[in-house]
């Protein structure tokens, strides 16, 4: 065996190590391939015991098949509530409900899977002035629990009827008051399936406790899947948007997974392992369930009808938890249920606001902690003493500028300062047009003499870009300025138009917002004036094409800013105002300062 030969086998076998090491299952994968393996045993089993009956039984059937007349309706019931197996022993068969009314919400819950159908915020309206209703599903509980029992059914509650324990059919909860909402399924012989909600006044939080009273055997596993399985109703009159922030979230071992089709389908998604919480969300509203007891998985589902720009295309996220029940059959959530406002959300789970888009993942560093610690602290401060957005949306803008003016400065001064080195420069290139080495080296030669930066100019912007990065996501997702007015915008969180074409546009629609057609042109205004400072004129075709850049730049923008919220539009015409005042400014300072050295010469 020659040397290479040797080589190439040692290294096939690092390689099968290290496949080896990192495809070796893990403890929490063992114990869960060992309650799939007990649930197979079950089901093997119970396969095996009804083959052996069918041989008996098949020609008796088919003799009662052709002599049986056809089932009635009621007969068709019977041998709905069958396939239950235990579960269609519980006594009750007609459905109530009972309406709770808190400071901050309306529900309703039905005993037709034991949960709420309908959850209404009194604080928070639709684009077109109805109260939002977030569950569309609104026959049974929105809440479902589902699990595989020993008779070979798959039980989902949602289908069964509960008792109601709670008595009336209403409840009024008041601030800083707790009411408990319990419901329950007696399937005799001193088994029960009980849940318990508990309700608090002063929040969109509530605690729900499951109870298997005797059943612990009756479920494979002793594992149940608890999850939410009515899709989230929209509420802005832009559905794109809305469908755009729609998608199923599940925080696990320190990371925000998001499960969002981007194409018509359905798909089927599951995490293992412990699981903080799973979640589904809308642009500004969300529900999320957080297990209080031991988990092994979430299972989140997606299915989109359409394509997502169709106004009439379906967006149906549902998540939920595995959990395991304890010793004595329970298991215990914390449910949520509201919009995604950042005091709100984070008493529940300090990770839940991560599911607002404040900028890119590689950017998310710098990105929370200014959104959380300044951004919505200012904006919280300042609406006690100014109520409307759109002038805090203005002292926001003017005091960020304020804050990165000495960068601005020093980026202007700069560009000031190679623009004086424009003449000598083309001396330079002129020079040594033949000899890109030495134009080079005395490029840089010049700029050491004159104590001038070339990426001055530059660096400072640079600094500047993450902080309008974030607020170009964080404005156009923040419900604190939803349905905010200012001005002729009904409608902060929304595009603000104020034009309507006879045509359509490519990119842009049919119609133009105010805020975005005055950006356009204070940004063309600060474009004009930077190149001015830079040294931008000229006749060279590097300097038209400069030129032609200061116009086609905020063009652009117009098509990409058009269909985005008014917030963001009016933040960015401030800040691009006072640029320009800021720009005028500097450059007659700098002119100032140059006249003084000239007569001091």
């Amino acid at each position: 065996m020659d040397k290479n030969t040797a080589t190439g086998f040692f290294l096939i076998f690092l390689l099968m190590l290290g496949w080896f090491y990192f495809t070796m299952p893990s403890e929490e994968e063992l114990a869960q391939q060992r309650r799939e393996q007990a649930v197979q045993d079950s089901l093997a089993q119970i396969e095996q015991t009804m083959q052996d009956t069918v041989g008996e039984t098949e020609t008796t059937q088919e003799q009662e098949r052709q002599t049986r007349p056809e089932p009635s309706i009621s007969e068709e019931t019977d041998e709905v509530e069958q396939v239950q197996g235990l579960f269609s022993t519980s006594p009750v068969t007609e459905e109530s409900e009972i309406k709770v009314s808190t400071p901050l919400y309306t529900a309703t819950f039905t005993n037709r899977g034991a949960g709420p159908n309908s959850f209404i915020l009194k604080e928070y309206d639709t684009w077109d002035g109805r109260p939002v209703q977030l569950i569309a599903d609104t026959l049974r509980s929105a809440y479902n629990i589902g699990f595989l029992s020993t008779e070979n059914y798959n039980v989902e509650t949602q289908n069964l009827l509960f008792e109601q324990v709670t008595p009336g059919n209403s409840i009024n909860v008041g601030e800083g008051e707790q009411r408990e909402i319990r419901y329950e399924m007696d399937l005799g012989e001193g088994r029960k399936l009980a849940l318990t909600y508990l309700l608090n006044g002063n929040s969109y939080e509530v605690d729900v406790d499951i109870q298997f009273i005797g059943l612990t055997d009756y479920v494979i596993g002793q594992s149940v899947d608890f999850g939410w399985t009515s899709p989230l109703r929209f509420t802005e009159k832009d559905h794109t948007q809305d469908a755009l922030a729609t998608s199923a979230y599940t925080y696990a071992g320190g990371e925000l997974e998001q499960f969002k089709l981007d194409e018509p389908g359905r798909e089927e998604s599951t995490i293992n392992g412990n699981i903080d919480w799973v979640a589904t969300k809308t642009k500004f509203f969300t529900q999320l369930i957080k297990p209080l007891t031991p988990t092994d998985a979430a299972v989140m589902t997606a299915e989109v009808t359409g394509e997502a720009d169709n106004q009439n295309t379906e967006h149906r996220y549902t998540s939920s938890i595995r959990s395991d029940l304890d010793q004595e059959g329970a298991a215990s959530y914390r449910l949520y249920v509201g919009p995604m406002k950042y005091r709100e959300i984070v008493q529940v789970d300090e990770h839940a606001y991560d599911m607002v888009d404040v900028g890119w993942s590689w950017l998310r560093w710098f990105s929370d902690p200014f959104v959380r610690w300044l951004v919505i602290p200012f904006f919280e401060f300042l609406n006690g003493f100014i109520s409307n957005f759109g002038v805090i949306i203005i002292v926001f803008a003017s005091l960020v500028k304020l804050v990165l003016s000495p960068l601005t400065y020093k980026s202007y001064k700069s560009m000031a300062a190679m623009s004086e080195l424009q003449p000598q420069m083309k001396e330079i290139q002129e020079k040594y047009k033949d000899n890109p080495q030495k134009q080079q080296k005395a490029t840089m030669d010049l700029y050491r003499k004159n104590k001038v930066n070339p990426l001055g100019g530059c660096l400072p912007n640079l600094l500047q870009f993450p902080i309008l990065i974030t607020l170009w996501r964080y404005f156009q997702n923040s419900i604190l300025i939803r349905q905010e007015e200012f001005l002729w915008a009904a409608d902060l969180s929304a595009p603000d138009y104020i034009l309507s074409l006879p045509f359509e546009i490519p990119f842009l629609g049919d119609q133009i917002a105010g805020f975005v057609l005055l950006m356009t042109a204070a940004m063309m205004v600060q474009s004009k004036l930077t190149g001015g400072m830079s040294g931008g004129g000229g006749s060279s075709p590097m300097a038209g094409q400069m030129k032609m850049l200061q116009y086609v730049f905020p063009v652009m923008l117009l098509f990409i800013f058009n269909n985005f919220a008014a917030g963001l539009s009016l933040y960015y015409l401030i800040f691009n105002v006072l640029s320009i005042i800021q720009q005028v400014l500097i450059k007659r300072k700098l002119h100032g300062e140059k006249e003084g050295e000239a007569a001091a010469a």
